[in-house]
């Protein structure tokens, strides 16, 4: 069953992009070349795989940001990068749990949406912040394990506490800063 509704939705979601290659041109009236958003798709792709995200999700998220709407199912994702299903399944379950993209429901539909927000990397880095706490609060307890601070697994923890709590700290400052120089940088962009 579940195989049937990911058929259909990929030949929904194909039919759909036919339908836009055939009344969009190689480059539209806005400057979007496809030849170079596929292309881009796979460089970007590369780059954050270098950067420690594994290779489909990175593509995945590539592919997201390039999109009109930012919007994708997981048939449309499996068309347009050519893998399967379950190999996007794992890779939007990746993106999801580390807040780089979200997921809702299509309204009067049982399909599963994945959308990138406008501010996707504010996003994802900023929802770290609670679990900078919570490694913060997970050492505090092996500082008096190991012998507290006389000893240097004790110093090595504490030190590794202080980096955490200042960084949660500066990531409060940057996240309120980031906000301000946002609405200076969109105050001028004519409406998506």
């Amino acid at each position: 069953m579940l195989r049937a509704v990911v058929h259909e939705e990929a030949i929904v979601g194909a039919a759909r992009r036919a339908a836009a290659r055939t009344t969009r041109p190689a480059v539209d009236g806005l400057g979007r070349d496809e030849g170079a958003v596929s292309a881009y798709v796979e460089r970007f792709g590369n780059t954050l795989t270098e950067a420690g995200i594994p290779r489909l999700a990175s593509r995945v998220f590539a592919q997201l940001l390039a999109d009109d709407d930012g919007r994708m199912t997981a048939a449309e994702l499996t068309e347009s990068l050519e893998v399967s299903p379950a190999a996007i399944s794992g890779a939007v379950r990746y993106l999801t749990q580390v807040s780089m993209i979200g997921k809702e429901r299509e309204r009067g539909s049982r399909r599963d949406v994945y959308v990138v927000h406008t501010d996707a990397w504010h996003e994802a880095i900023m929802r770290r912040d609670h679990l900078l706490g919570q490694l913060s609060s997970g050492m505090q307890a092996g500082v008096d394990a190991v012998g507290g601070m006389r000893t240097a697994p004790g110093q090595r923890l504490r030190l590794s506490i202080e980096f955490l709590d200042f960084v949660a700290e500066s990531m409060a400052t940057m996240s309120i800063e980031w906000d301000r120089r946002k609405a200076d940088i969109v105050a001028g962009w004519p409406p998506s």
